[in-house]
Formats: C-alpha cells, sequence, structure tokens
C-alpha cells in the first residue's frame, strides 16, 4: 500500500474496501439533517407540507385575498343576492332584478347563502377560526398533557395513580354531550369561572382542550416509563442531579419528536371538533363564518343551494386531510427505524 493511502487510513472517517482500498469518506450527519433527508424523499408529505402553508396563509391573509376577489364582507348580508323568493344564487349568478341604484348584483365565485351572504369570503375567514382554534387547543393540550404525563410516568406511586385515575374520568366522558353542557353553562354573559371563560370561541378552546389533554399525557406518561429506567437518567441520579434537572435536562429532550409528531396529528382532530361543535351551535357568536357553522345552516337547503355546504365541506376535508398527511410524514421522519 502506498504512503499516501497509508495516512490516508489514519485520517477520522475512512473506512476499508474489501480489497484493502480506501472508500469513500463517511461523512457525519446531525439528528436535523437526518429528519430531512428522510422528509424530502417523502413526496407525498412535502406536497401536504405545501397544502398547509397555503392554508395558514390564506387564514392571515383573507382580508387581502376576500379584497383582491372583489367579493363582500363575510358578515354583509344583501338582499339582492337572492332570488325573487329569497333563495340563494349559484356560483356567479345574476340577480333576476336590479337594485335600486340600476344594477344587476352578480353572486361571487362561490355563490350566495340564503341571506345574500357571500359564500367566498365566509369560506376563506372561516379558515381563520378553524385554525385559530386548532392552534390555540392544541398549544393548551400539549403544555397540559406534557406537563402531568412528566409527574405521572417520573414519580409513580400516588402521583401516577391520581393523575392517571384523572385521565381515565375524563376519557370516560361523552365528548359531545361534555361540550353540549359547557357551551350551554358557559353561553349567559357572565361566562364560566367567576368569568374566567367568556361566551365565543374560548368555549370552544375550553372544551376541546379538556377532552384532549388526556391522550398527550397517557402519550407522555408511557414514554417516560420507559426513559426513567434508561442508563442516561440512572448516570445522573447517581450524580446528585435533582429530580427537576432530570426531567426538564435529561428526559424532556428525549419526547421531543413524540410531542411533535402526536401535536401535528391533534391539529386536525381539533379543526374537526371545533367544526362538530360549531355544527351543534356553541360556543361560536351567530354570524360568524365558520365551516362547521357554514354547513349546519346549509343542511336545510342543500338540495336548492348545494354549493352552499360543497365549499365550506370540502375546504374541511382538504385542511383536515393535508394536517393528517404532513403528521404522517414528520412520524416516519422522526422514526430512526425507518432510517436509510
Amino acid at each position: 500500500m502506498s504512503t499516501t493511502a497509508t495516512e490516508r487510513l489514519q485520517e477520522p472517517g475512512v473506512e476499508l474496501t474489501p480489497r484493502g482500498g480506501v472508500a469513500s469518506e463517511i461523512t457525519a450527519r446531525s439528528p436535523l439533517q437526518l429528519f430531512w433527508r428522510r422528509l424530502k424523499s417523502d413526496w407525498l408529505a412535502l406536497g401536504a407540507l405545501g397544502v398547509v402553508v397555503l392554508i395558514v396563509l390564506t387564514a392571515i391573509l383573507a382580508p387581502v385575498i376576500v379584497d383582491v376577489a372583489g367579493t363582500a364582507a363575510p358578515r354583509a348580508t344583501n338582499a339582492d343576492l337572492t332570488g325573487d323568493f329569497g333563495e340563494p344564487l349559484g356560483p356567479n349568478a345574476m340577480a333576476s332584478s336590479p337594485s335600486s341604484d340600476g344594477t344587476v348584483a352578480q353572486a361571487g365565485p362561490f355563490g350566495s347563502d340564503k341571506l345574500g351572504r357571500d359564500v367566498f369570503s365566509r369560506t376563506i375567514y372561516g379558515s381563520r377560526i378553524s385554525l385559530l382554534v386548532a392552534f390555540i387547543a392544541t398549544a393548551i393540550t400539549v403544555l397540559v398533557g406534557v406537563t402531568l404525563g412528566l409527574l405521572a410516568g417520573y414519580y409513580r406511586g400516588w402521583v401516577d395513580t391520581l393523575l392517571t385515575r384523572a385521565m381515565d374520568v375524563m376519557l370516560a366522558f361523552p365528548v359531545l354531550v361534555l361540550a353540549i353542557g359547557i357551551g350551554v353553562a358557559c353561553s349567559g354573559t357572565g361566562g364560566c369561572l367567576g368569568g374566567a371563560i367568556k361566551p365565543g370561541l374560548a368555549v370552544v378552546i375550553f372544551v376541546i382542550s379538556l377532552a384532549t389533554w388526556p391522550y398527550m399525557a397517557r402519550i407522555v406518561r408511557g414514554q417516560v416509563l420507559s426513559l426513567r429506567e434508561k442508563e442516561f437518567v440512572e448516570a445522573s441520579r447517581s450524580l446528585g442531579a435533582s429530580d427537576r434537572r432530570i426531567i426538564f435536562k435529561e428526559i424532556l429532550p428525549n419526547l421531543v419528536a413524540p410531542i411533535i409528531v402526536y401535536s401535528t396529528i391533534l391539529i386536525p382532530q381539533n379543526i374537526l371538533f371545533e367544526a362538530a361543535l360549531s355544527f351543534l351551535g356553541i360556543g361560536v357568536e351567530a354570524g360568524t363564518p365558520s365551516w362547521g357553522a357554514m354547513i349546519a345552516d346549509a343542511a336545510s337547503i342543500f338540495r336548492e343551494a348545494w354549493w352552499y355546504m360543497t365549499f365550506p365541506g370540502i375546504a374541511l376535508l382538504v385542511t383536515v386531510l393535508a394536517f393528517n398527511l404532513v403528521g404522517d410524514g414528520l412520524q416516519d421522519a422522526l422514526n430512526p427505524r425507518t432510517a436509510k
């Protein structure tokens, strides 16, 4: 073997071929690089991520989009955008008679509802309600669930028993019945808990967070029960590290991947939850553009005005599907067993 090859063998990160030659150098990758390498190979997850970004931008830029489209505000009613018998107009349909100023009104690209409100504007603004409720409720669920799951899994004993039984009690409640009861109780002007929970979106967020935190807590508790017996935790404990340091410096960083994955799966569930509560008329103020509320209003006139239910329904379907696909892609990318 030549002197040059011998010198290269002494360098770190160099391996031999079966015949003794020098192979290509081994390139070390960080966990973030490995994550991105796996994620970018999943074209379905990347496409869904692009759809999610588009939906978020749509919610943020809703006023600009409505203004550029030239459609009416989501709450604005226009009697000229209904037929002679008060029926809603279809997409881009012209009114049968001119208005008081002599012009003929035209419905937007998604048509109008029975009150003459523009469906396109309400669908665009409905994304704001769904994403706002989903993100805030998911953040509260993660905060409460991770905290209680860490405590239950690490300390075990009576702490674990108490918190686990509390999770079981919450999971035993029929969620929609509980939501209806809380929604009715908090619908007054004074709200609930001494005014801490006011009628409106606060009720919806409170109900969703109350119903979903046990799932996050159970997942975190199961992970902590396994991690607390690992060698690195025993080493930290033998060096005199406090429980707080072990929980937040040793165990919690190892829970980042499952927390991220479950959070992305929880977001579409909360979007559906918000739509279901809005469909039942709980929490969201009357007239607020919400996909669930729009579908509820359209149920009675679906045969005559198919567009009123179709477009918010498609928006809800696409949003939930995109978030679910992103969650599946993140789960595969963060799972070391799928490394290639």
